[in-house]
């Protein structure tokens, strides 16, 4: 009995050590990949086209072990794989953006949803948060719009339909930004708190103290 135990046993340590030693192996080339994967995420549409294959790498992963021979493992790591092509982060424009955000002396840079400037196209933009301005740029770095910071009266993040506005408001203006997808309320919550952290807080109004001597 011992005897014929101690063959499984062997097999199930090795069929351990064979998974340890990949898992090992898989989270070393990722970290080699992750450099890569950053600069790629540069290039929207080097981006889009690498979410897409990891989409489809994924869901053959689920469809074609299920179908071929019972491996299971490799179902559920294509699933993971379809799952993080649907929940990356969309493509960041370029390295310049760090540059943009100290030479406009911004503080924090958040998500803007999109915005549409007077007339034209709704567009992806991104809030450089600074102490005296917020400003919105698009893809290309280019301001859209400039709001005082000092003039804010107030920033509101509220759903409407099925995605998020947040809306700034200042003197007599006002600008809204539209969040959509998954994270949209995340994303809008982020944007409203970073905004209200740097606005000024509205002074009271003290009342006028009557004149000495006045009944």
């Amino acid at each position: 009995m011992p005897a014929a135990t101690a063959p499984a046993r062997d097999s199930s340590e090795s069929l351990s050590a064979r998974l340890r030693n990949r898992l090992v192996g898989t989270a070393f080339a990722f970290v080699l990949v992750i450099p890569r994967l950053l600069h790629l995420r540069r290039s929207p549409r080097s981006w889009a086209a690498f979410r897409v294959l990891l989409g489809f790498a994924g869901a053959a992963l689920v469809i074609l072990p299920l179908g071929l021979w019972n491996s299971y493992l490799l179902a559920i790591v294509g699933l993971f794989m379809f799952i993080a092509a649907i929940l990356l982060p969309p493509a960041y424009p370029d390295a310049s953006a760090e540059d943009k955000a100290r030479e406009l002396g911004a503080l924090v840079v958040v998500n803007g949803g999109r915005y549409q400037p007077g007339n034209g196209p709704p567009a992806p933009v991104r809030l450089y948060v600074g102490h005296e301005n917020l400003w919105a740029l698009d893809a290309h770095l280019q301001p859209v719009i400039v709001v005082p910071i000092p003039e804010i009266a107030s920033a509101h993040a509220a759903r409407f339909g099925n995605q998020w506005l947040l809306q700034i408001r200042w003197e007599d203006r006002n600008a809204d930004f539209v969040y959509r997808g998954v994270f949209a309320e995340h994303l809008a919550r982020v944007a409203e708190s970073t905004i209200r952290g740097v606005m000024r807080p509205t002074q009271p109004v003290l009342p006028k103290r009557r004149a000495a001597g006045a009944s």
